[in-house]
């Protein structure tokens, strides 16, 4: 299990100590927040499988001035990340999310390009894919992978909580065998090349490949903060169609989140009980490979959204270890504010969310490839091992866990969270994630 987060660490144990100096919590006002706001850190991190990472991380907030402003949802958020793994990884990433850039739209645009010599591959399916704790300490789930992806979303309003959103993305992608000289493992004999070789995955699209996505739908939204609602709805729903060589599709998304605040009267704030219902799938055509693990998003909170468990859906799960044509998922959460202090003439709270999150696979992905590859007779023996494999894909997922929250002027927050997949081979039975923001 990867150990990161040694910034996170510091950043509550120095919070914990200033909140000594601070104003006790009752004694604080939500004052507004003017002009640009700034919050940079290092990226002092550590990965048993990378190594150590270094760089820059952050976001750039305008709130505006007098009437005009938005606080506390910013006009203009620039985030923004350039880091290195001493063992190869490099991540550059710079984004704009603005309600102010063109008069009556939104704007999301969003650049990244990511190297990646150790990307997992765990096969297609979820359980339909067997895993070996010893084959992966082989780096046997190992693919190299890079990825540039530039992206341009608008929404412009139909009434005031109505929207219509439009979008195009444009994807390369480009992997190849790990190189085994270097981080050792048999980079012949891995998962991705059993795949390619076993025709599972098509020589055409075992290299990557360039992929352009146009998408269109609508969005309702009546949250009353973006970074961490107190109330309110956010629905999400669009189509969002691919074109790659040989591989064109039409997928469907549709998320769906809802926070409902709980009237305590609690001096933090009152707790929220938020959940989010989310749907991807394939409505046509058959997507290549490595586009699968790619989560659209009109709004991420991330980087870069993608795998159907790990941060970003399912928590607790190995990141890509679920990868079909359709699937449903659930985080159901509460939130909790502990304290609220001033220090600085900045505002912070600190929060807790227990959460439950549970999914489906309901559309399998080249399920009768795998059944072919499977089977060591053709025919009926296949198709057998493809109702087997069909009844393991389609198995419940579901992970338990707390979450721990340090949020700066209401927008920026720093997130640690810990869970427990109760399918050992699916995740980890302690599993723990350090970053920014709630998953939804």
């Amino acid at each position: 299990m990867d150990i990161k987060g040694l910034l996170l660490t510091l950043a509550l144990l120095s919070t914990g100590m200033g909140t000594a100096m601070a104003q006790s919590a009752d004694s604080v006002v939500r004052e507004v927040k003017e002009g640009w706001q700034l919050g940079l850190f290092p990226t002092l991190t550590y990965s048993n499988t990378l190594g150590f990472q270094f760089g820059a991380c952050g976001n750039v907030f305008y709130y505006g001035y007098g009437e005009g402003n938005s606080y506390p949802d910013p006009l203009h958020k620039f985030s923004f990340e350039a880091s290195h793994f001493t063992k190869g990884r490099s991540r550059f990433w710079l984004a704009l999310d603005s309600k102010a850039l063109l008069p009556g739209w939104r704007v999301t645009l969003s650049a990244l390009d990511i190297m990646d010599p150790l990307y997992y591959f765990y096969g297609f399916n979820g359980a339909a894919q067997p895993y070996s704790e010893e084959l992966d300490e082989e780096l046997h789930y190992n693919v190299d992978r890079n990825i540039f992806q530039a992206f341009a979303n608008f929404q412009r309003p139909l009434s005031p909580k109505m929207k219509v959103v439009a979008g195009v993305s444009f994807s390369n992608y480009r992997l190849r065998d790990y190189d085994g000289s270097r981080y050792g493992g048999n980079d012949t004999a891995t998962l991705y090349r059993a795949y390619v070789d076993g025709g599972i995955i098509g020589s055409e699209e075992a290299g990557g490949g360039n992929v352009l996505e146009v998408r269109g739908g609508i969005v309702y939204d009546t949250r009353d903060i973006e970074a961490a609602p107190n109330r309110g709805i956010l629905l999400e729903a669009f189509l969002n169609g691919g074109f790659a060589a040989k591989h064109n599709y039409f997928k469907a998304c549709a998320y769906f989140s809802h926070f409902l605040h709980i009237p305590l009267g609690l001096k933090p704030g009152d707790p929220v009980f938020a959940y989010r219902l989310g749907y991807e799938g394939t409505i046509n055509g058959d997507a290549p490979f490595y586009m699968q693990q790619s989560i659209p998003m009109l709004v991420p909170h991330t980087m870069l959204t993608e795998g159907f468990g790990s941060a970003k859906t399912i928590r607790g799960y190995y990141e890509n270890r679920i990868v079909a044509d359709g699937v449903v998922w659930g985080n159901f959460e509460l939130r909790v504010k502990v304290v609220k202090f001033a220090l600085w003439n900045q505002y912070f709270y600190i929060a807790v969310n227990p959460f439950f999150d549970l999914g489906f696979i309901v559309q399998p992905y080249r399920l009768d490839r795998q059944a072919d590859a499977f089977s060591t007779t053709p025919g009926s023996a296949a198709s057998f091992v493809e109702v087997r494999l069909r009844e393991e894909a389609q198995r419940p997922l579901a992970s338990y866990g707390m979450g721990f929250k340090l949020a700066w002027n209401e927008n920026f927050i720093l997130s640690a969270e810990l869970a427990h997949c109760v399918d050992r081979g699916l995740g980890s039975p302690f599993w723990i994630d350090l970053g920014v923001n709630y998953v939804f």
